[in-house]
């Protein structure tokens, strides 16, 4: 899980994301998820360079597991953007940075 980076539950999911105002990539993941750890430092760079124009955040599924049901989360890491409170695209696995960038521009565009 990206360090760092805002944490979203079950508790504050509903404000942090589909209240945003900003379009959202929220990061699904586990501590004992390996391609998690190798994914996250990305994201983290991703969070840095969209600063001000998408928020960032992660889910672990063992702890926000009634998020993690509401998208049927069947394997981590997911990474799912969101726009008006709506998830708009959904991609798993580890992914090189240029792909998710390509994404978020899309997201964004």
């Amino acid at each position: 899980m990206a360090a760092n980076l805002p944490a979203f539950t079950d508790e504050n999911f509903a404000t942090e994301v589909k209240q945003s105002q900003m379009p959202v990539l929220v990061d699904f993941g586990a501590e004992w998820c390996g391609p998690c750890r190798a994914l996250a430092p990305i994201v983290a760079d991703l969070a840095k360079e969209y600063d001000g124009r998408l928020k960032v955040g992660t889910v672990d599924i063992d702890k926000a597991q009634d998020v993690a049901r509401e998208f049927q989360i069947m394997s981590v890491p997911t990474i799912i953007f969101f726009r008006n409170g709506a998830a708009v695209d959904k991609v798993t696995g580890l992914q090189p940075k240029a792909s998710l960038k390509k994404r978020i521009e899309a997201v964004l565009a």
